[in-house]
């Protein structure tokens, strides 16, 4: 099989960790007779650096021309970074936020998993964590706040800002289908999440998920309030299987998931449209206090890449090679510094700290 990648290697620790997901898929390709051919695609700072846009109409072509887009980071320090000096149009996450658009990719999968291995890394008690937890969170990734009209203007001679939250019932429901669709695959149980004690954007949410809800009747569905979901995944993680949320709401929640797993840096993500289509990045940030020193974690990436196996390319083997040699690096004893153990826990002895590039190359020996 041929595949034909876009890549967007970013800014900050982007090009490490991506240059780390090239390798293997690359040992998937020699492993498995596949050609995994690559477009490197500007977006971001390095972008703005290179031609004074965050994504030109020629990058936008490209990833299209592309059967799928893998992608690191963008973005930098947002107190020190010239970039953010930039009108917000202009700046490297605007580049984004047009691409999301432009590509029509309105579904985001978050995973959220916490390996055996990392127990001692997650920040909540052994009796939080119980048997553990396996959630996938559902974002809608094109609508909502980020999407709609604003402006900053003087008002009454005070400066007055206004951010726009819209959603149609079309949004919502193409959204929901997809999450009842993931949901069916699992454990048959969704938790759909919205303001609906206070937002009209989010009573409209709940009676369409109810709609679709009746469509999927092997599907268990609760609605919960976004403040009682925060507080539930620090209190019980493990009740969750498929969280369904809004485009804001996911935002904040993936993150806030992802550190529950014990850091940022083993989070994928996934980034849908109505084709098999999509783009493929870790959740975490551009770390650019990190960046070029060869300690970020490249996992996050590398299981992005897996989920591309398996979402774009209809690679479920190949996807399922990738993810057991993870978990079988941490298994072995290996740890970028970000999931190494705490001074004093009990696995501390039994692991070994390695950096970016020895990783990749302990994930890549580990697919056979």
């Amino acid at each position: 099989m041929e595949c034909r990648i876009g890549v967007i290697s970013g800014d900050g620790i982007g090009p490490e960790i991506v240059a780390e997901a090239r390798k293997v898929l690359d040992k998937i390709g020699t492993v498995y007779g596949h050609t995994f051919c690559y477009e490197e695609i500007l977006m971001g700072g390095c972008s703005i650096d290179a031609v004074g846009e965050p994504l030109t109409d020629e990058a936008v072509a490209a990833a299209k021309a592309s059967d799928a887009v893998l992608m690191g980071s963008i973005g930098g320090n947002t107190a020190t970074s010239p970039w953010y000096q930039l009108p917000p149009e202009k700046r490297p996450e605007a580049g984004l936020l047009r691409l999301r658009k432009s590509l029509n990719l309105f579904a985001n999968l978050r995973p959220a998993c916490l390996y055996g291995e990392l127990r001692e890394a997650c920040p909540l008690r052994d009796a939080v964590i119980g048997d553990g937890f396996d959630m996938v969170i559902v974002r809608e990734l094109t609508g909502g706040l980020y999407f709609g009209a604003r402006e900053t203007k003087e008002v009454g001679g005070v400066m007055t800002a206004t951010d726009t939250l819209v959603y149609n019932e079309e949004e919502i429901r193409r959204i929901a289908k997809r999450g009842f669709d993931i949901a069916r695959k699992r454990r048959r149980k969704l938790t759909s999440v919205d303001k609906a004690n206070v937002l009209d954007s989010s009573r409209l949410w709940r009676k369409i998920v109810d709609e679709v809800a009746a469509e999927y009747p092997e599907v268990s569905c609760e609605h919960m309030l976004v403040d009682n979901c925060a507080m539930q995944l620090v209190r019980d993680p493990g009740q969750f299987d498929v969280i369904l949320t809004e485009n804001m709401f996911g935002d904040i929640l993936s993150d806030e998931a992802s550190m529950v797993t014990g850091s940022i840096g083993m989070l994928s993500s996934a980034s849908l449209n109505d084709t098999k289509f999509g783009l493929y990045e870790p959740s975490g940030g551009s770390a650019p206090d990190i960046a070029g020193k060869g300690v970020a974690n490249p996992i996050a990436t590398i299981l992005s890449a897996a989920m591309m196996l398996r979402y774009s390319f209809d690679l479920d083997r190949e996807a399922d090679a990738v993810e057991e040699a993870v978990k079988q690096v941490l298994k072995d004893g290996y740890r970028t510094i970000d999931i190494m153990p705490q001074s004093g826990m009990a696995q501390e002895n039994d692991v070994t700290q390695v950096g970016t590039k020895e990783m990749g190359d302990l994930i890549c020996q580990r697919i056979l």
